[in-house]
Formats: structure tokens, C-alpha cells, sequence
């Protein structure tokens, strides 16, 4: 009688074990088994991160193994479960691996194909073929779109994170981690203790030191130290928290009468502001988007203010880039003055803060919430409503996808809602945050997710011009390796541009996209369909740059990019196109680290050791 071994592979996340009861069924080419209860005597089957192997034998043979089925039943209370992967070794030496990565609960079952990556033209069994169906109208009644505000990206139908289907939860180490993190930025910023602070006025600068006092490391401190000058604060356009707003001005704006006597004295080229302009030596950031938005209403007894300023730079001789006009709000006139750094220190200080005030919320609702968090969202729910796990393009993705929507849920519960923290601390609270994401939502264009053309847009591609842009400089790197592996593992599975084309779950997962994610604008640029083998590459470098490089440029995360715990994929060429990832990511570590070592103000924060997966992890 045929006999296979079975091995079965448990979670090693908090609570993946169960006591619960676990069968298994083989179903083949030439026939299917029995149902096989897995149990070993006087063993603790199916623990927390356990390796547990099996012999299961068979009636007669059953020719290729098509697929394996898991049950889980009730032992005594209900246990869920996370099974990590199946390997069979079958009667005549082969090993057949099955990935899941998944949970089982309640009395689940799952059906579990071999880990080769197929396009749905590679099934041409009946079995495959309605295996891969169910699981796709199984995944689009889980993942439904929802609305959570009008002209917002559509996002996950959930109220809470209780609501989301079981494997996009956090699982209980993530969420005491989210948790724990949540609890430590408050104590850091001492929101509790000084929050009279940001819902009154401030009597001094030395409050700052208040707020940072338990922050450190060598950048928070360079900064504290060096907030108030000139030059910091140009750099931190260049390389702070918010690098994608400084644009090369090659026009004055008429909305901004600055003229050359009035910042003569900033320019070191003994030419005009006009000559300046020609040059390339002017530099402008604009923030137009908060033009008109309301400021914070939920606490009667306080007032708040937002401005809408425009700040003029100037690249000086030493290839620094330097503020030399601040306008405060967008239309011109005796009650709008431009402030100079000829004025007096705290007229030109206060200036800067209030642009440096404007640049915290446009970077925390549009280039950190909107264009990671909410669009790697929009990707995230398409893929697992129009790709099934057999997939290659799942399997790429699946891992940049992780917790996003987890941690937007919970975003949509404590942060943003209303009487969340945004309306606690931030000037845009009580509804301005909402406002500004369904204004900016016309700028968030498919050409401005691809890193290369958003940093030419803005004028600022060339390196010589610019040489303190290291933003630029690492993203470049970290773009052009993503998409170098991205067109490798296109061109193992797509042989053509025909079947790029002909792959229509591909292209159901691009107009999901489209229509709920960009609300079906034309102007977006989105692509409801790719028709070539470069074109697929490209998106899926935007998917997974914007998740995990873009995201920790603009948030300072901190994981491992090219590291793929899960093992979705099994295939030779697509793990040695993995290590070449890995090998060229280490190359970039070195070339930053290198770079770094000469800077007073290091900038690592697209360093690849420093980048995480998804927006989540």
C-alpha cells in the first residue's frame, strides 16, 4: 500500500498553535484518500512553531498529487490555527511542497495547491481550474470596498480590526507591538503631560526641548541643536521627513512679488533674482493644498491657525539650499508681507516655523497617509480580490501588502477618526485632514508613484546641480534594483507580451485598481491594463517601491527589503532572482554607508537594511 510522509509546519506568531483536530486528504490524478486524522500518541501535535511529520498510507495509488486538503475540527473550544506549509514526500522519493501561510478557524478548511507559481492559461485540469475560481469568489465576498470618506481611495470594508477577514489581522505579537509603539510615541512627545502645550500658546522655543527631551539619536539631536538656522532648514526639504515637495522654480509666480533688492542680500552670484531663476539656482515649495482648509474646531476654548505659505530657496555657492522668502499665505498684499531673513530673528524664525508648521501636515495626511499608506491599501485589496495564491504576481506582492490594511483599519479607528489623535494634536483635525486628501487626491497621478519621473518633474534629477539630495540619489539606487527583480521574475513567467495581455486576472487586479483606487479618473494615469512585459514590470516596481522604500523615506522605518520569510515561491530561477535582489540591496548598504561615514548628518533612512517590506512591518 502507498505511503506518504507528510510534514506539517506551525506558525511561530503568538497563539499559532491549536489543540484542535487536524485531518488531511490527498486528492490525485488517479483517485483521492481517505480523510487521515494527523496524531501522533503521547505527543503535543501542531504546537507553536512546531515541525511535525506523518505517514500516512493510501488504499491505491493516487497519481499526481493535485491537491491537499486541510480540516480543522473542534477538539473543545475552538483553536485557531496558522499553518505555515505542507510537504509531501511521496511514495517514490518526490517532494511536493504546499504553501499556505494562512489561518484556519472555527471548523476551517483549506485546499492547498503545490507552491509552482501558475498563470490561469497553465490550468488545464477541471479541478485547478474551479479550485482557483472558488478561491477568488471567496476572497471578493471577504474584501469588499468601502467608502470611508467621500473622494478618499476606496478602502477595506471593515468598521474595525476585528471586522477584517482573520489572515490581514495582526496577529497578536503585531498587535501588542502596534500597541506598545502607539503607547511609547505618546510618551515620547509627553502628549499626556504637556498637551495644554499644543491646545495653548507657547511662552518659549526652549518648549521644544520639553517635547524632544526623550528623543535621541544623532539626527533628532543634530536637529534640536541646529532647528533655527538657515541652512538646516533648507536641508530638511532635501532629506527630512517631507523630501518631495521642493521643486527647481523656473518661473517667479506672480502670487509671489519678491523682487531682487529684497533678497540681495542672499544672493552670492552678484546677478539678479531673474538671472538666478535662469540659472537653475531657485528653488520654490508651495503649499497651496492648504489654502482655505479649516483649522481645528473640536476644542471651543482654543484657537488654531493654518497657513498656506510659499517659500522661496536659493542654491548658494557652496551647493547648499538656503530659504530667502517666505509668504505666508497665498495672496499677495499689505496683510500677506514676505518675510526675509534681513528681518528682524524672530520675525524670519517665526516664518520658518509656520512653513516648517505646513510641511508636518501635508506630510503626515498626503505624502505619508495618502500616497503610502491609503494607495499600497488600494493595491492591496486588488490583489487578493483578483489574484489567487497559485499567482505569480501574489506571490510577489503578498509580502509588500503585509498588515497595510491591518494597520489602516486601525489607522480609520484611532488616528484619523473623528476624536482621534489628529484632532487631539493637529491644527488639521476636526475635518481639515479630509479636506486636504480629497484636494490632493487630483495630484496623485500613477507618473507621481514612479520615483524616477516625480523626482524629474520637479526639476531636481540632476545630481551635479543638486549634490545634497540624497533622497534622490538612494531612491534612484533602490528603484532601479526593485525593477531590475521585478523584470526578472516577469520574464519567468510571462514568456511574451501576448501572455502579459492574455492574463486576465492580471488585468482584473489592474482595474480594481483603476476604478476603486482611483475612483476611475483618467486623469490618475493609472493603467487599467498593461499590454507588455516592461509595462508589468514598471507597476509592479511602483507597488512595491511605494510600500516599502517610499514609506520608510517618508516615515523612517526600519526592516530588511528583499527578505522573504514566507516562502510563497518554490521555483529555482525566481530564488536565484531573489538572492540577486538581496546581493544587489547589500551592494546599495555599502554605497550609503560609505557615503555616510563623511557626513556630520547622515542620511540613511533608504539604506535597504532599513526599509521595510510594507507600510505596516
Amino acid at each position: 500500500m502507498p505511503s506518504y510522509t507528510v510534514t506539517v509546519a506551525t506558525g511561530s506568531q503568538w497563539f499559532a498553535g491549536t489543540d484542535d483536530y487536524i485531518y488531511l486528504s490527498l486528492l490525485g490524478s488517479a483517485g483521492c484518500s481517505e480523510k487521515h486524522l494527523l496524531d501522533k500518541p503521547f505527543y503535543n501535535d501542531f504546537e507553536r512553531g512546531a515541525v511535525d511529520s506523518y505517514d500516512v498510507t493510501v488504499d491505491e495509488e493516487l497519481g499526481e498529487i493535485q491537491l491537499v486538503k486541510i480540516e480543522k475540527r473542534k477538539y473543545w473550544l475552538h483553536d485557531d490555527w496558522y499553518l505555515k506549509y505542507i510537504t509531501l514526500k511521496t511514495p517514490h522519493g518526490d517532494y511536493i511542497e504546499f504553501p499556505c501561510y494562512r489561518w484556519l478557524t472555527g471548523d476551517g478548511e483549506v485546499l492547498l495547491r503545490d507552491g509552482r507559481a501558475k498563470l490561469a492559461r497553465d490550468d488545464q485540469i477541471h479541478i485547478l481550474k474551479q479550485h482557483r475560481r472558488k478561491e477568488l469568489e471567496t476572497r471578493q465576498k471577504q474584501y469588499r470596498w468601502m467608502e470611508w470618506n467621500p473622494g478618499f481611495p476606496l478602502s477595506i470594508d471593515a468598521k474595525c480590526h476585528k471586522d477584517l477577514p482573520r489572515d490581514i489581522q495582526f496577529d497578536s505579537e503585531k498587535g501588542v507591538d502596534f500597541v506598545l509603539n502607539y503607547s511609547k510615541a505618546m510618551e515620547n512627545l509627553f502628549i499626556n503631560r504637556f498637551m495644554h502645550m499644543f491646545q495653548s500658546s507657547w511662552n518659549d522655543f526652549a518648549d521644544f526641548e520639553k517635547i524632544f527631551v526623550k528623543i535621541s539619536n544623532t539626527i533628532s539631536e543634530r536637529v534640536m541643536n541646529h532647528w533655527q538656522e538657515d541652512l538646516m532648514f533648507g536641508y530638511q526639504f532635501l532629506n527630512g521627513c517631507n523630501p518631495v515637495l521642493i521643486r527647481r522654480c523656473t518661473e517667479l509666480p506672480e502670487k509671489l512679488p519678491v523682487t531682487t533688492e529684497m533678497v540681495e542680500c542672499s544672493l552670492e552670484r552678484q546677478l539678479s533674482l531673474e538671472q538666478e531663476v535662469q540659472q537653475g539656482n531657485i528653488f520654490i515649495v508651495d503649499f497651496e493644498l492648504l489654502d482655505g482648509i479649516d483649522a481645528n474646531k473640536t476644542d471651543p476654548c482654543t484657537l488654531q491657525f493654518l497657513a498656506a505659505p510659499i517659500c522661496l530657496l536659493y542654491k548658494n555657492l557652496a551647493n547648499k539650499i538656503v530659504p530667502i522668502a517666505i509668504q505666508l499665505n497665498q495672496i499677495p498684499g499689505d496683510e500677506n508681507p514676505i518675510f526675509l531673513p534681513s528681518d528682524a530673528k524672530y520675525d524670519w524664525l517665526l516664518a520658518k516655523i509656520w512653513v516648517r508648521s505646513s510641511d508636518f501636515h501635508v506630510h503626515q495626511t498626503i505624502t505619508h497617509l495618502l500616497r503610502t499608506h491609503l494607495v499600497s491599501e488600494v493595491f492591496g485589496i486588488a490583489m487578493y480580490r483578483q489574484l489567487p495564491a497559485v499567482h505569480p504576481i501574489f506571490k510577489l506582492l503578498v509580502a509588500h501588502v503585509r498588515f497595510t490594511i491591518a494597520i489602516n483599519t486601525k489607522a480609520r479607528e484611532q488616528l484619523i477618526c473623528e476624536c482621534g489623535l489628529f484632532d487631539k494634536a493637529n491644527a488639521t483635525g476636526g475635518g481639515g485632514h479630509v479636506q486636504m486628501v480629497q484636494r490632493a487626491m487630483k495630484d496623485l497621478t500613477y507618473a507621481s508613484l514612479c520615483f524616477p519621473e516625480a523626482i524629474k518633474a520637479r526639476g531636481m534629477e540632476s545630481k551635479e546641480d543638486i549634490p545634497y539630495y540624497f533622497y534622490r540619489d538612494d531612491g534612484l539606487l533602490v528603484w532601479e534594483a526593485i525593477r531590475m527583480f521585478t523584470a526578472e521574475v516577469v520574464g519567468i513567467y510571462y514568456e511574451s507580451d501576448q501572455v502579459v495581455e492574455e492574463d486576465l486576472e492580471l488585468q482584473d487586479f489592474l482595474n480594481d485598481v483603476y476604478v476603486y483606487g482611483m475612483r476611475g479618473r483618467k486623469s490618475s494615469g493609472f493603467p487599467k491594463s498593461v499590454k507588455s512585459r516592461e509595462q508589468l514590470s514598471e507597476y509592479l516596481t511602483v507597488v512595491i517601491f511605494t510600500a516599502s522604500a517610499q514609506h520608510a523615506a517618508v516615515n523612517f522605518g526600519q526592516l530588511f527589503l528583499g527578505m522573504y520569510p514566507e516562502e510563497h515561491f518554490i521555483e529555482k530561477p525566481v530564488k536565484e532572482a531573489m538572492a540577486r535582489f538581496r546581493k544587489n540591496l547589500e551592494a546599495i548598504v555599502s554605497v550609503i554607508a560609505e557615503r555616510n561615514k563623511k557626513k556630520q548628518l547622515p542620511y540613511y533612512y533608504l539604506s535597504p537594511d532599513r526599509i521595510p517590506n510594507s507600510v505596516a512591518i
